[in-house]
C-alpha cells in the first residue's frame, strides 16, 4: 500500500491548533465507541452516522456533522488521521485557523450532500472524515501543486513526489471509482467514493479562492 508520512512544512504561518485538535476528537471518539462493544458501538454509528434516506426526509440533520468524527474501524481512523496530520497543517498555516475551522466542516458538509445525492435510498450509515480531508486534498493540490510529499510503499520503500502527481492520481482514483459505483444494483456498503469527489472539488474551488484570496491580500500590503 501507498502511503503520504510527511510533507514540506510551511514555515512562519499560523499553528495548527484545529488540525491538532480535530485528530484529537477524532481518536478521543473512536476509543469510545470501541469501548462499548460490538452491539453497543453499532448502535452508536446508526445513531450518529448519516443515512442518506433520512437526511432527505429532514430527520438527524446533525448528523450531517457528527458522522466526520465516527470511523469504520482502527485502519479507517489511522488512514485518515495520517492523510490529516500530513495534508492540512499547510492549509491551516496558509489560510489562518479561523478559516480553515469553517473550511473543514463546509468540505465535510459538501462530502456529506454529495454521497446523499448519489444514493438518496441508502439506509446505512456514512461515518469518517474522509470528506473533510478529501476537502484537503483538493485544496492541497492547488496551493501547494510543486510542494514535495514523502511516500511509503510497503513500509520498505520511501521517496518524495510532487503533491500534483500523488494529488491528482488520488483524484483520479476517486471519479473512476465513484462512476464504477454507479452501476451498483445492491447496497453494499464500503467507501462512500462520492463523499470524496464532492469533498475533493469542494476542496479545488475553495483552494483557487485561497490562493486568489492571499494574493490580493500580498499585493494590497505592498
Amino acid at each position: 500500500m501507498l502511503y503520504p508520512i510527511g510533507d514540506i512544512n510551511i514555515k512562519n504561518g499560523a499553528k495548527p491548533i484545529f488540525t491538532t485538535l480535530f485528530i484529537l476528537v477524532n481518536i478521543a471518539v473512536f476509543l469510545y465507541q470501541f469501548s462499548l462493544g460490538q452491539a453497543a458501538g453499532n448502535a452508536f454509528v446508526y445513531e450518529y452516522g448519516v443515512i442518506p434516506s433520512e437526511l432527505l426526509r429532514g430527520q438527524d440533520w446533525l448528523t450531517a456533522w457528527t458522522s466526520m468524527f465516527l470511523h469504520g474501524g482502527w485502519l479507517h481512523l489511522i488512514g485518515n488521521m495520517l492523510f490529516l496530520w500530513v495534508f492540512a497543517d499547510n492549509i491551516e498555516a496558509t489560510v489562518g485557523n479561523f478559516r480553515f475551522f469553517i473550511f473543514y466542516f463546509l468540505g465535510g458538509l459538501a462530502a456529506v450532500l454529495t454521497q446523499t445525492a448519489m444514493h438518496m435510498q441508502s439506509q446505512l450509515p456514512m461515518v469518517g472524515a474522509s470528506g473533510c480531508i478529501s476537502a484537503l486534498l483538493g485544496a492541497y493540490l492547488v496551493m501547494f501543486p510543486r510542494n514535495k510529499v514523502r511516500l511509503m510503499f510497503f513500509v520498505i520503500f520511501r521517496f518524495w513526489v510532487p503533491a500534483i502527481f500523488f494529488l491528482g492520481f488520488w483524484g483520479v482514483q476517486q471519479f473512476l471509482a465513484g462512476y464504477g459505483s454507479i452501476a451498483q444494483t445492491q447496497e453494499t456498503g464500503g467507501v462512500a467514493y462520492w463523499a470524496h469527489i464532492g469533498g475533493f472539488v469542494f476542496g479545488v474551488l475553495a483552494g483557487f479562492y485561497f490562493r486568489y484570496s492571499n494574493l490580493h491580500r500580498v499585493r494590497r500590503g505592498r
